[in-house]
């Protein structure tokens, strides 16, 4: 049984979420450009630095908060601290290692305190079993995707490969930058 898109996506608020593959940047800003009011983008220094005006096609770069750590462990407490405020809509971090549960918990505490969405872009397997959802994303070309009348070569395979509230899917998706927003791709023939 397949979950519906729209039950899944947009993130569910006051939650921590993950995302991990090739394309979770994407899913990111997307994510990002959805959000309600300012969103802070946390990284560790050593990592290449989110450019703001890169992000434009699906984000606003004026809504952005870039904000550089010197380690993981800071970037999560830069993370916990923005959450839990409610000054923000989102906070994205960028994490390099794994997360242990007792951080991921404190992710999911401080989010639904301040009612803050959190989404960790994490490496495979890295994810802590305390977040809401974890999506793996990746790019495909549109030969491999199902045939859409678009003129967007870009489509993505997002798969929800945890869910706490059970059914796990995937969809083909492609960015549709008039409407802004992101639309399932039909299968063939559908």
């Amino acid at each position: 049984m397949s979950l519906p898109f729209a039950t899944a996506y947009p993130l569910k608020r006051a939650r921590a979420h993950e995302v991990c593959g090739d394309g979770g940047l994407a899913f990111a800003a997307i994510t990002a450009g959805q959000a309600p009011g300012a969103v802070v983008w946390i990284s560790e220094r050593w990592r290449p630095v989110v450019n703001p005006e890169g992000l434009a096609p699906y984000c606003d770069p004026g809504k952005l908060l870039v904000t550089r750590t010197d380690s993981q462990l800071n970037a999560l407490a830069s993370a916990e601290t923005a959450l839990r405020s409610g000054a923000v809509g989102l906070v994205v971090a960028e994490i390099t290692g794994p997360i242990g549960l007792t951080e991921g918990r404190r992710l999911q505490l401080a989010a639904e305190t301040g009612g803050t969405t959190a989404l960790l872009l994490i490496p495979d397997g890295g994810g802590s079993n305390a977040a809401e959802t974890r999506w793996h994303c990746t790019g495909t070309s549109p030969q491999n995707a199902p045939r859409q009348n678009d003129h967007d070569s870009t489509h993505w395979q997002w798969s929800l490969i945890k869910n706490k509230i059970g059914t796990l899917s995937e969809w083909v998706v492609r960015w549709d930058a008039a409407a802004r927003r992101v639309i399932v791709v039909s299968e063939a023939g559908g």
